[in-house]
């Protein structure tokens, strides 16, 4: 779970973009003493994420709204199924409303993709990780969707580790220039990870003593022979070119990760509504 004061800031923000000086709608149509309660509902079948973020949502608007989380992130849930009962003042709960599925459909999304991703690579010693292609300001959050749906997680940010890729090798003068470099200055605890992008490249990486290699924009049969050229000696990470359609013939060739900016950068959000008992 996310620690609260890390997502405080990113929920102030989006609050104050859909609420701007009020809802005024709310305001002149809803009775300031009403009360009453509602469900957030799904209207199709997915992984529920993110709800202590949408419970989040509504208290900072009212804590005196009661929320009831009525399954746990990472359930699969189907079309019609209640998620979470909100009661409480009636213009609170719907002035939160949009911000709060807002952040629950987004993340429910995510998981909903990385958990079908997953399905189909479940029989490979593989790992599906995410990358840095995420929505600015939500990164931390759509990772731990990414995690709900079974998928792992890369770096969260880049001091989170050394991936060396082909601007920092060109800037560096070389593959073998860029690690000794790395080595000569990062912890012993720091592991290195290097970007090639033929076989050259890779048996230069090697060499230098690189622990993580990244395969990019290879074919499935160039991966085949990395793998076998590389025997053990560091892990290896598919990226680059990764779809739906080729999870199962890149798994086969013996990588250890696949990581596919897809998962936050190209899914669509779950489909979740609030109605009004």
């Amino acid at each position: 779970m996310i620690p609260p004061l890390m997502i405080e800031d990113t929920i102030k923000h989006a609050l104050k973009e859909d609420l701007g000086q009020g809802d005024l709608t709310t305001l002149f149509t809803v009775p300031a003493e009403a009360r009453g309660s509602g469900r957030i509902l799904a209207k199709e079948t997915g992984i529920i994420a993110g709800l202590f973020v949408a419970a989040a949502v509504f208290h900072y608007v009212d804590h005196a709204l009661q929320v009831e989380r009525l399954v746990e992130d990472g359930t699969r849930v189907n079309s019609g199924q209640p998620v979470m009962r909100i009661s409480g003042r009636l213009q609170a709960i719907l002035s939160a409303e949009r911000t709060a599925l807002n952040f629950l459909q987004r993340l429910s999304g995510i998981a909903t993709k990385t958990a079908a991703w997953v399905e189909v690579i479940k029989d490979y010693p593989v790992r599906l990780a995410d990358t840095r292609k995420t929505t600015p300001g939500l990164r931390t959050l759509e990772k731990y969707a990414v995690a709900v749906g079974g998928g792992h997680n890369h770096r969260l940010a880049l001091d989170g580790g050394v991936l060396i890729k082909d601007n920092h090798i060109r800037a560096a003068g070389g593959i073998t220039a860029a690690i000794k470099a790395v080595r000569e200055r990062a912890p012993f605890t720091v592991r290195i990870e290097v970007e090639v992008s033929d076989l050259a490249e890779l048996k230069e990486a090697l060499d230098a003593g690189a622990d993580i290699i990244m395969l990019d924009n290879m074919d499935t049969a160039t991966m085949r022979q990395a793998v076998a050229l590389t025997a053990g000696r560091a892990l290896l990470e598919a990226s680059g070119n990764v779809t739906y359609e080729r999870l199962a013939e890149i798994a086969a060739t013996g990588v250890d990760i696949i990581s596919c900016g897809a998962l936050t950068h190209s899914f669509r959000s779950l489909d979740l509504s609030l109605l009004l008992d």
